[in-house]
């Protein structure tokens, strides 16, 4: 067989086509990758990006179509034939081993051997400094543990693991997803650097300004099949936006003037060692409040105080002008209280479970007669709350573990709305959601608000925070340190707040 011509794509993938049962994933998908670029993938949570990456990566087979590798044809059998191919996938859940140093995660599976089939310690560790000061890396040793480590880190661990295996194409699925800016800067340094190289770069992401600063093209699908390709330069977010859904969103922040209503919760003193430091803050009925901060300002340590799961040491709770002890999520959910977690993974969802059996969990008491849980009325409420939030899922039956980001998201929101609650605190509400989940998601807001609900939400991105929020909050080192009502909430004055050093509490609602 002769070479491939010098002009032969990375990767191409031609016609592409996958079915699950009762779904079909993917239909007539085409898109190819140059030596030296970053294509974007970019579609709704459920387009089938994620379908399609894994059938590049060896997870899947495709039903039809085919996947060539510098202009052959090939079919991974796995994804062990992906990476011998030179196709290296970093999921946006990072998959390193916690107790190993930085050199055993690079290696794991392939380390260097010694004389008798030992593993050569010392050469295992040196191609390891190699590969960091590849990339001028100079924050990270190679006998660092890796559970130690910051999320940027462990990704820059993963990049060199696919490096390790002389990777050519890098697909890398929602990477800033959990980084500070400081780890996206770097990040976006490392890819400049794997681009000089020749590395060819699939970059998944729901950040659209983050595809205008990275990305050469942009390739749109929209329910599992290929709606368009774009070089960047020539197109813009209105145009991906309208791609993406098919039509035009308007307005993604709906907000619209509802009635505010007596206090909800008024928290006085709040003290909870290290990151809550004498905390007061009053959210009313039918009021969004943001909290805006850096990552570790102490949010999201806050809003599991509020929460009941790190109780309050010293400070005052009150729930509709009465005092209140919160010491537990379940004193939490009985007094009204929902919480909707940062990590949905983690701690908002049971991703083996059903889509029925994860929207009833958080009402089971409601559904319960003498022990028994009345099953008939578990379903129902199941198939109303998937009907309310638009869950794309073939039934309730099915695991929500193979939702999409966005339509899991829902699930959560769903679960504790269930309850009907009186004060609802939302943590990253749209982190990793698509845009027309976004858009959903904040509708569905400002209708809970209309019905009088109150509503705590936290969140790292500013536009969301001003385009949401009746009043915002900021906090900073663990102490709130300003707070503007929305006519007064710009980006520069609620920016400025989060990055400062004065601690003195700004009120520009005054």
């Amino acid at each position: 067989m002769s070479a491939a011509p010098s002009t032969a794509p990375l990767l191409d993938v031609r016609n592409v086509e996958k079915t699950f049962p009762g779904v079909r994933a993917l239909t007539g998908v085409s898109f190819d990758v140059r030596a030296g670029e970053v294509h974007a993938l970019l579609g709704e949570n459920g387009a089938g990006k994620s379908t399609l990456i894994k059938i590049v990566s060896g997870v899947y087979q495709p039903d039809a179509g085919e996947i060539l590798i510098d202009g052959r044809a090939t079919r991974f059998a796995s994804p062990e034939d992906a990476k011998r191919a030179g196709v290296a996938t970093i999921y946006q859940e990072l998959l390193l081993f916690p107790e190993l140093t930085v050199a055993e995660n690079i290696f794991l599976g392939h380390a260097p051997r010694a004389g008798g089939g030992r593993i050569d310690w010392r050469v295992m560790r040196a191609k390891a400094e190699a590969l960091l000061a590849s990339l001028e890396i100079n924050d990270l040793a190679a006998d660092q543990i890796v559970g130690a480590l910051s999320v940027g880190h462990r990704q820059r661990v993963e990049i060199l693991r696919a490096l390790s295996h002389d990777a050519r194409i890098l697909i890398m699925d929602e990477p800033t997803a959990a980084l500070t800016e400081g780890d996206v800067t770097r990040l976006f340094d490392i890819v400049g650097r794997l681009k000089a190289r020749g590395v060819g770069i699939v970059y998944i992401s729901h950040r659209l300004d983050e595809l205008f600063e990275i990305a050469d093209r942009v390739t749109v699908l929209r329910d599992g099949a290929y709606v368009g390709s774009r070089q960047v330069a020539d197109t813009n977010a209105a145009e991906l936006v309208q791609m993406m859904v098919g039509r035009r969103i308007e307005n993604l922040f709906p907000k619209f003037a509802v009635p505010i209503g007596g206090p909800v919760l008024e928290a006085r003193g709040l003290v909870c060692h290290p990151m809550t430091k004498d905390v007061s803050l009053t959210v009313r009925a039918g009021e969004i409040v943001g909290l805006a901060g850096l990552v570790g300002s102490g949010r999201s340590e806050l809003a599991q105080v509020l929460f009941g799961i790190t109780p309050a040491e010293h400070g005052d709770i009150q729930l509709a002008g009465k005092a209140v002890q919160i010491d537990s999520p379940e004193r939490a959910r009985a007094r009204g209280i929902a919480y909707v977690p940062e990590d949905r993974g983690v701690q908002g969802l049971v991703r083996p479970m059903s889509v029925l059996h994860n929207f009833s969990l958080a009402a089971l008491g409601a559904l319960s007669r003498l022990g028994f849980i009345d099953r008939a009325a578990e379903r129902r409420m199941a198939e109303a709350g998937v009907q309310r939030f638009s869950v794309k899922t073939s039934s309730v039956d099915e695991v929500a573990g193979r939702l999409s980001g966005g339509n899991q998201q829902k699930i959560v929101l769903g679960k504790w709305l269930a309850n009907n609650p009186k004060l609802l605190i939302l943590d990253e509400p749209t982190r990793g959601i698509d845009v027309g989940a976004k858009a959903e998601i904040h509708r569905l807001m400002c209708e809970l608000a209309g019905e009088g609900v109150a509503i705590l939400m936290i969140s790292s991105e500013l536009p969301e925070v001003l385009g949401m929020s009746d009043r915002v909050l900021v906090m900073r080192e663990g102490r709130l340190v300003a707070e503007f009502d929305r006519e007064h909430a710009t980006s520069e004055a609620v920016g400025a707040a989060m990055m400062g050093s004065d601690a003195t509490m700004e009120r520009a609602s005054q």
